[in-house]
């Protein structure tokens, strides 16, 4: 089993050379910049505040236990030391490996690092940018994706093999719809225990519904079934980069987010942008402390076996380990009472996680039901208006 099977939360990192106009992962594209215009940010680039290791520490206090880093994003610039192309780290002022540093301290830390790559490439001139969606239209190009393909093949030897352990490869865009088994087959020769995200060129191990976009059915199984779900959100809501006037979601609604997706069994890879600096904004890093205040407490209530339809409530979520329910409430409380019809085993004690205070329970009918005396396990008196994060009720029976 790959380290990360077991992970459940982790930090996705979007970073690049549009970190310096800090407007959005897609400036290129979405301002309709000149290529001669947005290559020279590369001049620019120089993140002298990087520090992987704080990156890490925050991650831990997040609770976040692995990272997935973009290594080329669409305009195609590398944040590592490739041979291939001399639109890279190595040629900007900064001239350090960013990979290279990062997964140093990963496999010191021992925490699974994972790589994004854009199939998209705007910049290199083989790739057929014939502007489709996530694509610009270039004179440049050669349209020829063969060619292409065996750029990224060599690109994706130096990722899997350079840099030690890689837990996974998470594909983006392929806009195209290439399919070639051969590249997955490459990967699995070179990091046999790294698993492969839907988006690529094959099959993959685990599919990757983005912010509220339920892609491929992957919370409900009507279409294509995975054996892992990862969703993926970001703290900014315009952006998956720094952007320099962002809008951020609230820590409650993020949490939200989380505890709906993983009491379902899914992972959750929560991005942040650091600035052309380095630094993450104190913005995110705030918004990583809260939820890691939150996530200290309840994260073992998402260990076990996830349990659907148990309740008439639809919004709640269960996961039930040995003799212990976990009651997750993603939506919040609208009172200070939990009713959860039809459940009928009697507890030995409740305890709401979020603070560790013991509940009170009863049997008693209400009173919609007292004519019927229909009993069921009725959760009083919750804390519900000081909490941090949506509640989490364990129940040992």
């Amino acid at each position: 089993m790959n380290d990360i099977e077991a992970k459940k939360f982790g930090m996705f990192v979007h970073w690049g050379i549009y970190a310096i106009p800090a407007m959005h992962e897609q400036y290129w594209q979405r301002w309709n910049i000149p290529r001669e215009k947005y290559v020279k940010f590369a001049d620019q680039f120089n993140p002298h505040d990087f520090n992987p290791s704080q990156w890490l520490d925050l991650a831990q206090e997040a609770g976040m236990e692995y990272i997935c880093f973009t290594t080329k994003h669409h305009d195609g610039f590398c944040m590592w030391n490739t041979k291939y192309t001399d639109f890279n780290i190595m040629h900007t002022p900064y001239g350090k490996d960013v990979l290279g540093l990062l997964a140093e301290e990963c496999h010191r830390r021992n925490f699974p690092l994972m790589l994004y790559y854009s199939i998209v490439d705007w910049h290199h001139p083989a790739y057929p940018n014939i502007g489709r969606h996530h694509e610009i239209m270039t004179e440049q190009s050669k349209h020829d994706m063969s060619e292409y393909i065996g750029y990224l093949k060599a690109q994706l030897t130096e990722l899997c093999s350079n840099y030690g352990k890689i837990h996974g490869i998470w594909w983006d865009m392929n806009v195209p719809e290439h399919k070639d088994a051969s590249i997955h087959e490459l990967i699995k020769e070179l990091q046999p225990e790294a698993i492969i995200n839907n988006r690529g060129f094959a099959d993959g191990d685990f599919s990757t519904p983005e912010r509220d976009w339920n892609i491929e059915g992957a919370d409900t199984g009507t279409e294509k079934h995975y054996k892992m779900v990862e969703a993926c959100q970001s703290v900014g809501v315009n952006s998956w980069c720094y952007k320099k006037d962002e809008d951020y979601f609230s820590s409650q609604y993020l949490m939200q987010c989380i505890d709906r997706w993983l009491a379902k069994g899914a992972r959750y890879l929560l991005n942040i942008g650091p600035d052309a600096t380095g630094k993450i904004p104190l913005d995110m890093e705030n918004i990583l402390r809260n939820i890691g205040k939150w996530m200290r407490n309840v994260r073992i209530a998402f260990d076990g076996i996830p349990i659907s339809k148990i309740f008439d409530d639809n919004s709640l979520g269960a996961v039930r380990n040995g003799n212990i329910l976990y009651v997750h409430c993603p939506e919040g409380l609208s009172s200070s009472t939990l009713n959860l019809k039809p459940f009928s085993e009697k507890p030995k004690n409740v305890t709401l996680m979020n603070n560790g205070e013991k509940l009170d329970w009863t049997f008693e009918p209400i009173v919609y039901y007292r004519d019927t005396g229909e009993k069921y396990l009725r959760i009083r008196k919750i804390a519900n208006d000081i909490l941090t994060g949506p509640p989490v009720i364990k129940i040992e029976l």
